[in-house]
């Protein structure tokens, strides 16, 4: 597929500066583009590989333009143009209807005659999948699960009974939806399972990543709003809601019955206590542990950053020794608050 510069342009915004007939044919990196390729610089670090570079075109900024001779598309977010166009050229292929000879498909559920089946998949009664979805090699759909129009499940994805996909979501190989929370009643010393009766309800336009696993609700529903994004080898607890256009990073674990906002971003590593709340448009960054709610939008963050041994091991010392520390030091204010007293007096 090939697109005009100009076409771009018209379609996504943004001002030419240069030769508007060029024949874009594909994305790439600054270091491998060709001349009927097209790149972006989102960062002012990579600037310096612009007078190394083969494209054919950049996107940039009107700022970074000035940086640079060669043919531009001039936009106001590089990294979102460069998605829009990567997309478009790089157009995902159509799911092939019909179910395939090895798939096992229960006769009580209903399957899209637009709808993909791929080998060795099952499929259990009840379910029903949407038209346009695509359900890929080795995946399991339990009973009454129900996948929207244009869903993708890529390979080996798990979605056990009850639980809801929406339309135009992709689930990555590996996942695991639905199974049961880590519910558990202490009798003496010994544990006792709790029922996991909720569901996962997942809604429209989320994308959730490989291995990551999202358990049900104890009673209520464990929820993933429309347009959340999750990474790789992300845990989510029973009865977590997470709220809409939300993006996390790997190897996140997020405890049970905790609510998290619209619009927030949660680095890799970080890991969220249950029960608690936190509010829109909260970002948290990569390995900080939140064990409080968090009312007020911004940017929170509780971890230490790597340093020399020796070092660590000093500063860690001290750490043990804060609470000692603090009370001397408030014992020192209220001996110098009487010594002013005293003087004053």
């Amino acid at each position: 597929m090939a697109v005009t510069l100009a076409e771009l342009a018209k379609r996504f915004g943004g001002r030419i500066r240069g030769n508007s007939d060029l024949r874009i044919e594909s994305v790439a990196t600054l270091n491998t583009a060709g001349p009927h390729d097209i790149v972006y610089v989102a960062s002012k670090k990579y600037l310096k590989l612009l007078s190394r570079t083969s494209a054919g075109a950049v996107i940039l900024t009107e700022a970074d333009a000035e940086h640079y001779s060669g043919t531009t598309l001039i936009v106001e977010n590089p990294h979102l143009c460069y998605a829009r166009i990567a997309t478009l050229l790089n157009p995902v292929s159509e799911c092939t209807p019909g179910i395939h000879p090895t798939a096992v498909v229960d006769k009580g559920a209903h399957i899209a005659p637009t709808a993909g089946v791929g080998p060795h998949a099952v499929i259990e009664a009840g379910a029903d999948i949407g038209a346009g979805a695509f359900i890929g090699p080795g995946c399991y759909i339990g009973r009454k699960v129900i996948i929207g129009n244009y869903t993708r499940l890529i390979a080996h994805v798990v979605i056990n009974s009850g639980c809801t996909i929406g339309s135009n979501c992709i689930l990555h190989p590996g996942s695991v939806i639905g199974s049961d929370g880590f519910g558990y009643a202490d009798d003496n010393k010994k544990w006792v399972k709790v029922p996991q009766l909720g569901r996962v309800i997942i809604e429209n336009d989320a994308e959730i990543g490989a291995n990551t696993t999202i358990d049900r609700g104890a009673l209520g529903d464990t929820v993933i709003g429309h347009g959340v994004k999750l990474d790789n080898l992300i845990h989510i607890a029973h009865n977590v809601q997470i709220g809409e256009h939300t993006a996390i990073a790997a190897c996140v674990g997020i405890a049970g019955s905790t609510k998290i906002g619209k619009r927030c971003t949660i680095g890799g590593q970080a890991g969220i206590l249950g029960h608690l709340e936190i509010t829109d448009d909260v970002h948290i960054t990569a390995a900080t542990l939140v064990t409080n709610s968090i009312a007020q939008s911004g940017t929170y963050s509780s971890s230490l950053k790597a340093g020399p041994l020796d070092k660590w091991r000093k500063n860690a010392a001290r750490l043990h020794h804060l609470d000692e520390m603090n009370r001397r030091l408030r014992q020192l204010e209220e001996n110098l608050q009487r010594l002013i007293e005293d003087q004053s007096s």
